[in-house]
This record gives C-alpha cells, sequence and structure tokens, in this order.
C-alpha cells in the first residue's frame, strides 16, 4: 500500500450538526482535516494533474456532503464524508478524516470538540 499522502488542514464550512435544539435552528462553524492516502509516483514523474487527486475537487465534494446532510452526530458526519471522499477516486485507498466544532455547546471552556477516523477500502 502506498505511503502517499494529500493533507486538506483548517477546511471550514458552517452547517447544521448536532443534537441540541439550538444546534438544529442555525449553522455553527466546523473545520475538517483530511489525510487522503493514495498513490502519488505518477504525478511527481509527470507533473500532471490528472495522475494525482485534485484537492480542489476534494474541497468542494466535501463541502456538498456537509450542506446536504445536516447529522445529528459528527460521527454520521465523519462516517458520510469519508465515504464520499473513498468514492470519489478509486486510486484513493484510504481517508483519515478529523471533524470538528469550533464552538461546541457546552459550559465549560472548550476550544473544540470533535471526531477522527480511519476509512479504506
Amino acid at each position: 500500500m502506498p505511503g502517499d499522502v494529500i493533507e486538506l488542514r483548517g477546511l471550514r464550512f458552517a452547517a447544521v450538526v448536532g443534537v441540541l435544539p439550538e444546534e438544529r435552528e442555525r449553522a455553527q462553524p466546523l473545520e475538517f482535516d483530511l489525510d487522503v492516502v493514495a498513490d502519488l509516483a505518477a504525478a511527481g514523474r509527470s507533473d500532471d494533474l490528472s495522475d494525482t487527486i485534485d484537492y480542489g475537487a476534494l474541497c468542494e465534494l466535501v463541502q456538498r456532503v456537509v450542506e446536504d446532510l445536516q447529522p445529528l452526530l459528527l460521527e454520521r458526519l465523519a462516517e458520510r464524508v469519508a465515504a464520499a471522499v473513498l468514492a470519489a477516486d478509486e486510486r484513493i485507498t484510504s481517508v483519515d478524516l478529523v471533524v470538528r466544532k469550533l464552538r461546541p455547546p457546552v459550559p465549560q471552556q472548550l476550544d473544540t470538540s470533535g471526531v477522527r477516523i480511519r476509512r479504506s477500502r
């Protein structure tokens, strides 16, 4: 299995996600980090975008999933994003994904809350 990774860090969207009534009423800021594993050797040789994974297209894909889903749980959102990324290109062998709420709805001082998952073919 190749160990090449395309890193996407700090991808941010506003989305409806959460169980609490206030979380269902308005979108809240979320942040995503993705490590997309694929063999990047061909792109390194050719310098051709078609030989790699287009990270712009991946960002758009994540945005579509986030805007369409409106789940209760971050776990559900992470699962759907990971599945979409794996389905986007057969050259992707796995994805590590983190999704964070940037304003967690708790009374304590908490910078972020989130989940981290890894999914493979």
